[in-house]
């Protein structure tokens, strides 16, 4: 492939990339696309590819980032045993 002047995110990201993109390892990347937190691929001939954008609202879907503010609860010490 010709390298490209443009610096852009790519559309499409391979079952490593994906994983890396979201921040999990492959392992739990395969498993969160198994119970559907994470959508599955796109087939291109005989690649699988994930859309970057698709990733983007499974992420945001995700649980956790609406109910509690991590600063907030470490501040108060909660976290201490």
């Amino acid at each position: 492939m010709k390298s490209d002047t443009l610096s852009y995110p790519p559309r499409g990201l391979s079952r490593d990339d994906a994983a890396r993109y979201v921040g999990v390892g492959v392992t739990k990347f395969d498993q969160m696309v198994a119970d559907r937190r994470m959508p599955k691929p796109k087939k291109i001939d005989s690649r699988v590819i994930w859309d970057r954008l698709k990733l983007e609202a499974a992420f945001v879907d995700l649980p956790g980032d609406d109910d509690d503010n991590i600063v907030d609860f470490l501040l108060q010490g909660n976290h201490r045993g």
